[in-house]
Order: structure tokens, then C-alpha cells, then sequence
């Protein structure tokens, strides 16, 4: 399972656990809440009643009184009261008041006037001194019939005389509990789906960033050229730079051993025929002979001063982990001037040049690079093409890439040696006198063209060679 998908799982988890555990709770304290809120309510109206009433029960005229009737018109009243979306049609306030024995005196529902209620715990603690109040059902079966009743004295001095108890049935509060909680279950649920969207998106952070330097510590490893991700954030990126740190440490020596072991290969020949002919030049021989092995000498000196600075070359590039510049190149201009250089080869082979090349055509790219990477697929041109052949060079935009072809008139590249032609040392027999080169020509013109991000293929065409290399538009 993916590092990013774990993340998210154990953050959704975490958070929805937690999300729906905070919810549920605050989803079951709306009820008592409100139940508690309006009890507080039904306390204060109790209490001012009980104020409002003390005169008429201690004279015992509550009944001739004008309560009962505006207790009937009380009930009867409509308050089309919108209260937070909630349409209010009716009051719900049950009154009664009963005298010091719990006889009720008044009752604004008319069903319990004369009855005994000192049995009931509003009226029985309420008339020992004690807070009064009870909740009972008005149909046993139904648990959403309970009413809340809260009672208040009615007092003479310090003489409890009666009680006056306000009721409100819960099923009234239902609308306000059930919209509440709808309102919160909405907010919540958006505030968990708001969390789990930041961990997604933490989570995709978190694992594109370890996974691009998965990627880099990969391609590091294949020996391939890759550049160091650019990460946010301080411990990312201060990983990013050890493993940037630990492949050119790496790299560094790795490559060394490696170069140190092939320059020790390729020169071992040049060395031995050096020292063989320095050996035969310690004897006596002819001026003609002395002349030869000095010349080979020479020569192989001359093979060994080329290899070297082809290395150096080829090392440049390839410890290169991008460009240092880009720059507009001209194509045509370059191409001309390296011609020029090699007036004198061309001269004497009585080789044919076919530069069609547009002259406004330009790569993007490092200047020194791409010259260098020109001259060695020309000079590799030379070397095959015979006396008096052809070496022609045009170039076409492709999909915003410039397409680059040299031909050279030359024999067929035999099919073994197709696909190793750009590896190091590799090279074949010169027409003619069967020497080969370093080999690192090619190869070192493969490194530029990758690291301006294009491609060099060589291969076999009608009456020759070509080589088609890819860079950049400019």
C-alpha cells in the first residue's frame, strides 16, 4: 500500500473517530440543553405568578377573580411567532394553582380543578420548601408526551399558602432540538469533509514529494543523469540535499575507479608499442628504420595526447547535472565555421559538402557543448566518408525540435555495431588503413544532446550513413 495512501487512512481514522465522536456528544447534550434552558424559563414565569397571585389566594377569591378568563383567553391566543425558522401557532403553557392542602384552585386546561395534587413531586416539594418540579408522561406508551412542570410557592410572609406550578409539554421543543441538530449535523460534516480534503491534499504533498525523490535516488542508482528535486518544506528538502550530497560523493568516486581503470586499458597499447619501439631504436639499424620507429612514436604518442583530452571532454559532460547557460545557437554559422577548420581534410580527400542547413535555423543551448558535439559527428563524418564522396547536412523544426542530419557517403554500418556505436571505446576500423579512434567521440556528442534533453541516433540509409541528432529550438 502506498505511503500516502497509509497517511490518509490513519489521519482519516484519526479524524473521523474523533469527528463523530465530538458530534454524536454535542448531538445528545441539544436535548437536555434546551430542556435545561427552558426549565430556567419556566422557573422565572412560575415565580412571577406566584408574585401576581398571592393577593386573590389569600383572600381566597381566586376563583371570582379574572384570572380564570384571561387563563382562557391565554390559551386561546395565536402568536404566528417565526422564531429561527420555526413557525410558533400556539402557546403550550399549562397554569395551575392549588392551595396549601395541594386541592387545585385553578387550572387553565379546566381537567383538574378540585383534584388533590399534593402527591405530584411539584406540589409535594414545593409545599415542604424544596424546589419543585417533575416531568411526566401524558400517555404512558409515549415517551415523546412527557411535559415539564416546574412549580414556585405561594407564600404569606413566610407561610407557603398554595403553589403555583407552569408546565410546557417537550414536544413543543422538538422543532427547536430537531433544527439544531440538522444545523449541526450539517456544519459538522462539512467541517470532517473540510479535515479529510487537507489530509488528502497533505497526504498527495507528502507522498509526490517522497516519491519524486524516489524517483531521483532511482535514477541515481540506474546511473542515469537526474536532477535533484526542488521540495518545500525542512526536513524534505534537507533530505533532498544529503541524497544530492551522498550521489556526488558517490558518483565522485565511483567514477574516478572507473575512468582510472579505462585509461589504464586504453593506454596500455600506445605504451607498449612506445616502448617497444624505444627498445628497437637502442640497436643498430638503418636511418630509413630509426626514421619508421620514431614516426610510430609519434604516432602513438599523439594517440595517447588525443585519448586523454577526449576523456577530460566526456568527463565534463557527464559529471554535468544541467546546463550552465542557454543560448540562441546558430546552426548554419557553426556548421560553416567547423567546415573551415577542416579545409585542408576536405581538400585533400577531394570530398563534396552539401550545406543545407537554413540559415535563420537556431537551437537553444549551451554554445561551447553543442559546438563540440557538431565537430565530432563532422569529424566522424570525415573519417568514413571516402575519397571524393559526398557529406551533405540539412535540418528541419519538429514539434518545437530542431532535427539535425548528417549523411556521409559511406559503407552499410554492419548490424552488430549499430546499437554500440555510442558506447564508450567502442569504434570501427577507418576505411583504408583499419585504425580505429578513442572511441568517445559519440558518445560524448549521446551526453550533450541528453543533457539538452534531446537524442542522437546513428543508422544506415540509401548510399550511406546518417546521423540525426535532436536539440531544442531556440
Amino acid at each position: 500500500m502506498p505511503l500516502g495512501v497509509r497517511i490518509f487512512l490513519v489521519y482519516f481514522l484519526f479524524v473521523g473517530l474523533a469527528g463523530w465522536f465530538v458530534l454524536s456528544t454535542v448531538m445528545e447534550e441539544i436535548r437536555p440543553g434546551v430542556r435545561q434552558s427552558t426549565e430556567e424559563t419556566l422557573v422565572d414565569t412560575a415565580n412571577l405568578l406566584a408574585e401576581i397571585l398571592r393577593d386573590e389566594v389569600k383572600a381566597g377569591r381566586l376563583a371570582q377573580s379574572r384570572l380564570p378568563a384571561l387563563l382562557e383567553a391565554y390559551g386561546r391566543r395565536r402568536p404566528e411567532a417565526q422564531i429561527w425558522g420555526v413557525e410558533k401557532t400556539r402557546v403550550n403553557h399549562r397554569i395551575y394553582v392549588t392551595d396549601a392542602a395541594g386541592i387545585v384552585l385553578l387550572d387553565s386546561s379546566g381537567d383538574a380543578l378540585g383534584q388533590d395534587y399534593s402527591r405530584w413531586n411539584d406540589v409535594f416539594l414545593t409545599l415542604r420548601g424544596q424546589y419543585g418540579a417533575r416531568s411526566s408522561r401524558e400517555d404512558p406508551n409515549d415517551p415523546d408526551s412527557s411535559v415539564m412542570y416546574v412549580a414556585a410557592p405561594i407564600k404569606d410572609g413566610e407561610r407557603i399558602i398554595g403553589v403555583v406550578s407552569v408546565a410546557k409539554p417537550n414536544r413543543s421543543l422538538q422543532p427547536y432540538i430537531e433544527r439544531s441538530q440538522r444545523r449541526l449535523g450539517w456544519l459538522g460534516g462539512g467541517l470532517i469533509g473540510l479535515g479529510l480534503l487537507l489530509g488528502a491534499l497533505l497526504s498527495w504533498w507528502l507522498s509526490g514529494s517522497l516519491r519524486r525523490l524516489t524517483h531521483f535516488a532511482q535514477a541515481v542508482s540506474a546511473g542515469q543523469r537526474a536532477e535533484l528535486p526542488r521540495l518545500q518544506g525542512g526536513e524534505l528538502r534537507q533530505l533532498a540535499e544529503a541524497l544530492e550530497r551522498m550521489r556526488s560523493a558517490l558518483e565522485g568516486k565511483a567514477y574516478v575507479e572507473r575512468y582510472v581503470h579505462t585509461l589504464t586499458h586504453e593506454l596500455k597499447s600506445p605504451l607498449a608499442a612506445i616502448r617497444g619501439a624505444a627498445e628497437l631504436l637502442a640497436d643498430d639499424m638503418t636511418a630509413e628504420q630509426r626514421r619508421r620507429f620514431v614516426g610510430n612514436i609519434d604516432q602513438e604518442a599523439g594517440r595517447m595526447q588525443q585519448l586523454i583530452e577526449r576523456l577530460l571532454q566526456l568527463a565534463q559532460v557527464e559529471q554535468r547535472q544541467g546546463l550552465e547557460e542557454q543560448v540562441r545557437v546558430p546552426l548554419r554559422t557553426g556548421f560553416e565555421a567547423l567546415l573551415e577548420q577542416q579545409a585542408v581534410r576536405i581538400e585533400r580527400g577531394g570530398l563534396r559538402i552539401d550545406n543545407r542547413m537554413p540559415a535563420e535555423l537556431a537551437v537553444r543551448g549551451e554554445h561551447f557543448l553543442l559546438r563540440q558535439a557538431l565537430a565530432n559527428l563532422l569529424d566522424n563524418a570525415l573519417d568514413f566518408t571516402p575519397p571524393g564522396g559526398l557529406i551533405r547536412c540539412s535540418a528541419e523544426v519538429r514539434d518545437g525540435w530542431v532535427e539535425l542530419r548528417l549523411f556521409n557517403q559511406a559503407e552499410a554500418i554492419p548490424d552488430y555495431a549499430l546499437g554500440r556505436l555510442s558506447e564508450r571505446f567502442y569504434s570501427l576500423p577507418r576505411p583504408g588503413g583499419g585504425r580505429k579512434s578513442s572511441g568517445l567521440g559519440l558518445n560524448f556528442v549521446t551526453e550533450v544532446a541528453q543533457l539538452h534533453g534531446g537524442a542522437l541516433r546513428i543508422g544506415n540509409v540509401e548510399g550511406g550513413v546518417e546521423a540525426l541528432l535532436r536539440l531544442p529550438e531556440a
